[in-house]
């Protein structure tokens, strides 16, 4: 591999089953076996790991997918470039609602998602109120969560207030009564069913496309600066992706996950086994077929960036800005090295 421009990375996440290759990259000596001395730091929201990968505090980040179109328009009020030449995961995301609601809907376990929206709608419609969260203004998340209600009420769909939380804060604001109910990643919509406090009433994956949901991502001056070190970087987050997909043994995995404080409930092949083969299943097939950035997917986010944010985009915009997002050359030769 060429000289690298830098070789002491600060490397973001938010603890999310989707982080797991960054942790298992650092694990496994990947970055050492491509020269990189990578510090894994943990941010407390999505804000602020957006605010310091975009201020250089952070070399490169596990990333919200539509953080990076959001930066290209300049609607997350900062307007640093960003792009990625890495997928992390794909749609696959939960909503959860408190048990008690669950039951006041009468929701029921084959429930369409279509239908569980038409409970909500109908329960909002007769005076209630009812409170939801999403993860980040700029994410498949947010924007699951109006086309979920859409399904019932466009109207709604575009007029009700959301809340913005962190991750991993979902459960303990729906514990004390903040909000109602959430559409989250993995491990906490899980977390809150075994606490008893939550129930997954639909997936993502039932109403939106199966778009990037995280992405490996840096600004784009820094892309500039450093070519070879993304490469590098790239090529090791690749590298433990593959392995991960292939591992027979899911027990060192775990074991990561729960010493980085990601998954804190107990589950085995004995205990919570529904659990434990979900989480399993998640894991292996964070990304399904490939980990290349589709500019499709920015072009939807966009879309629905105009759609929820009233944003004003003309076709040729869309086209040009969903370019912007993606390194498809660090991407390629990163996966040349990885073959190598």
């Amino acid at each position: 591999m060429s000289t690298l421009e830098k070789t002491q990375l600060q490397l973001g996440y938010i603890p999310l089953l989707d982080c797991l290759a960054l942790l298992w990259a650092k694990q496994r000596g990947f970055f050492e076996e491509v020269g990189l001395d990578v510090t894994l730091v943990k941010e407390a929201s999505w804000a602020s790991l957006r605010d310091r990968l975009a201020f250089g505090l952070l070399d490169a980040a596990h990333c919200l997918s539509a953080m990076l179109p959001a930066a290209a328009v300049g609607t997350d009020q900062i307007g640093t470039p960003l792009q990625t030449s890495l997928v992390l995961s794909e749609n696959r995301a939960f909503i959860s609602l408190s048990q008690k609601l669950t039951h006041q809907l009468a929701i029921q376990k084959n429930d369409t998602a279509q239908v569980t929206a038409q409970k909500v709608a109908d329960y909002l419609e007769q005076g209630h109120s009812i409170s939801l969260a999403h993860v980040f203004k700029h994410s498949i998340h947010h924007y699951c969560l109006r086309e979920w209600l859409a399904l019932a009420n466009p109207e709604l769909a575009q007029s009700i207030q959301l809340k913005t939380l962190p991750p991993p804060y979902m459960v303990e604001a729906l514990d004390k009564h903040v909000i109602d109910g959430f559409c989250v990643g993995e491990p906490w919509n899980t977390q809150g069913e075994l606490l008893g406090l939550s129930k997954m009433i639909c997936s993502s994956q039932n109403i939106i496309p199966p778009v990037a949901d995280k992405v490996l991502a840096v600004t784009q001056e820094w892309a500039e600066q450093h070519p070879q070190t993304l490469v590098a970087l790239t090529t090791a987050i690749m590298k433990a992706q593959q392995e991960l997909s292939e591992l027979d043994d899911f027990a060192p995995i775990l074991k990561l996950l729960v010493e980085f404080g990601i998954v804190r409930f107990h589950c085995s092949e004995e205990v919570h086994v529904d659990k434990y083969y979900m989480i399993q299943d998640i894991v292996r097939h964070l990304v399904k077929e490939s980990a290349l950035p589709k500019v499709e997917d920015f072009y939807w986010l966009l879309e629905q960036m105009q759609k929820w944010d009233e944003l004003q985009l003309d076709q040729a915009q869309i086209t040009s800005l969903g370019a912007q997002c993606i390194n498809l050359e660090a991407y390629e030769q990163a996966k040349q090295h990885y073959r190598s």
